[in-house]
């Protein structure tokens, strides 16, 4: 298996994917169009025969917050740990532009906090997020679970341990 960045030419095999899980309302459907106009924001997860049989985006807010979106994995290869390396892939994405936080919103939090990420109140979400679930066939009834990764500064992880160790005396 290999995660590589999305090409225009797999496109329709996104929307497929993405439209799987969205018909059950698992997540919300992308226009081809908008998929087109976000693609510089898309992984694929791509098979020994070169056929994509998974996808995630990240998608940057402004400077200090991006969101994971978009993660859906064919039935055909799930449970193989390719939806795992598509969030690392992306959380990867995220580290090499300086970004320190990225949230989900997702109907299986286990999964992403076995990825790293930690639950959170979704009114800790800044309202720039929302735009989208305006859109979502569940809207306002949604019952997804805000998750959220953050890369701790050592300073903070030092002072931390500190605390640990002190507390332990």
């Amino acid at each position: 298996m290999k995660i590589r960045p999305a090409k225009v030419g797999d496109v329709p095999t996104i929307n497929d994917l993405i439209r799987t899980f969205a018909d059950r309302k698992l997540m919300i459907r992308r226009s081809l169009g908008e998929l087109y106009e976000s693609i510089r924001e898309f992984v694929v997860a791509v098979d020994e025969e070169g056929t994509v049989v998974g996808c995630a985006a990240l998608h940057v807010f402004w400077e200090d917050l991006a969101e994971l979106k978009c993660l859906a994995v064919s039935e055909t290869v799930q449970g193989r740990g390719v939806g795992r390396m598509l969030v690392d892939q992306c959380w990867q994405a995220a580290r090499e532009m300086d970004l320190d936080t990225v949230f989900t919103l997702t109907y299986v939090p286990d999964f992403f906090e076995k990825c790293g990420y930690r639950q959170i109140d979704k009114a800790e979400l800044p309202h720039k997020i929302w735009n989208e679930c305006v859109r979502c066939p569940l809207f306002p009834n949604c019952h997804e679970t805000a998750l959220i990764r953050t890369a701790e500064p050592v300073e903070e992880a030092v002072r931390e341990a500190f605390a640990a160790a002190s507390a332990g005396r």
